[in-house]
């Protein structure tokens, strides 16, 4: 394997390899190439060294571990309705935050622009400075071309596609790396990464105004060929269905089981909702009808998510966004496991993410960090 130290260090980061010791065993180096790997890492900062717990009769090993505070990441989740904004350190914990209300059909250029007022007022109740940052990370709710950065013929953005997002953000933060990425992938790497345990593979589901799925492959998001991996929503279930969806289709997955579409059933009966968030209101208050038709949307969503289950044979399918919720929940198991394969789910764990409204910004943080820190980012860095 190659053997710079950026390499050492995600072996750290990743937890691969917590002492020297590890280090030696997992990379075949000689222990003065590793104490010189380790020794450049400690003298960037990148590192932090302390007393191991555990003692073998001799001198205590000491521990290695990614140092998170050396720096801040920026991170901007925008849903349909609101925008979420933090700063988190580089193991994704948050420091501070704001949320704005704003609707993404008001375009890219008002939205982006109330965005980059809120980053300021954030970035100012911390002290933080541009050059604080490693990075600025964003996410939108829908597709993103992995090779632009731009959003691809997002159904529920109108007027989004191909804006230059990253270039419309970039003067509020001069010189620091803008890195986009669709809501149910970052959400997807979030509860990725408050994993406790090591993950194969991972399916997020994201419930919320919209459907989309997030995947995660050997700990890396897997989008696509242009962003459209897990754009579930936009299946069509319903062929004879009259329900119209957002793509210009009738009968999508979306149009019969998304927050928006338990909202408008909602609304004809006459229970105020039009969002996903209404919806998840109406579920914590204890609304029946709510519970009866987020269910129902669940058994519809089980449906497709068993020939996806089937064809990646994921170790564990989480359910978030807004509608993450027991019905959701209970209605998915009905059709899921009766649907799929026995040997598909076997072994499969299908349960509520950790971490709600927080999984994307975790996710947008591990991305941009992943991204920053990458082995031939650091090498290079640290080789001048």
């Amino acid at each position: 394997m190659p053997s710079g130290p950026g390499d050492v260090l995600d072996l750290i980061r990743r937890g691969r390899a917590t002492t020297r010791g590890d280090v030696l065993e997992a990379t075949g180096l000689s222990r003065m190439t590793i104490s010189q790997r380790l020794d450049a890492l400690l003298a960037a900062g990148m590192i932090v060294e302390g007393q191991s717990s555990e003692s073998t009769g001799g001198r205590r090993r000491r521990s290695l571990a990614f140092n998170t505070a050396q720096s801040h990441v920026l991170v901007v989740a925008i849903d349909t309705t609101h925008a979420r904004i933090a700063v988190t350190d580089l193991g994704g914990a948050v420091l501070v935050e704001d949320c704005i209300d704003v609707s993404v059909t008001a375009g890219p250029s008002d939205v982006l622009d109330r965005v980059v007022l809120a980053m300021g007022a954030v970035l100012d109740k911390q002290g933080l400075e541009p050059d604080d940052l490693c990075g600025l990370g964003l996410s939108i709710p829908g597709p993103v071309d992995p090779v632009t950065g731009r959003p691809s013929q997002p159904p529920m953005l109108p007027g989004w596609d191909a804006y230059p997002v990253a270039e419309h953000l970039q003067p509020a933060v001069p010189g620091v790396p803008v890195l986009t990425a669709n809501d149910a992938d970052a959400a997807a790497m979030g509860e990725y990464a408050a994993a406790r345990t090591h993950l194969t593979s991972l399916c997020l589901v994201k419930v919320s105004t919209g459907i989309g799925t997030g995947i995660v492959i050997g700990g890396r998001s897997y989008t696509g060929v242009d962003g459209g991996a897990g754009d579930i929503g936009h299946v069509r279930v319903s062929p004879l269905s009259e329900a119209p969806c957002q793509c210009g289709m009738h009968g999508c997955l979306a149009a019969v089981a998304s927050g928006r579409a338990v909202a408008a059933q909602l609304r004809s009966l006459g229970l105020e909702a039009t969002s996903g968030r209404d919806v998840r209101a109406l579920l914590d208050a204890g609304e029946p009808e709510a519970a009866r038709l987020t269910q129902a949307a669940g058994r519809r969503i089980g449906e497709v998510m068993a020939t996806m289950v089937c064809l990646l044979n994921p170790e564990v399918v989480l359910v978030g966004g807004a509608l993450a919720s027991a019905p959701l929940l209970a209605g998915m198991r009905e059709t899921l496991y009766r649907l799929a394969l026995p040997r598909a789910t076997r072994h499969m764990a299908l349960q509520l993410g950790v971490l709600g409204e927080d999984s994307a910004v975790v996710g947008m943080t591990r991305l941009v960090v992943d991204q920053q820190f990458s082995p031939d980012t650091v090498t290079a860095r640290l080789r001048g």
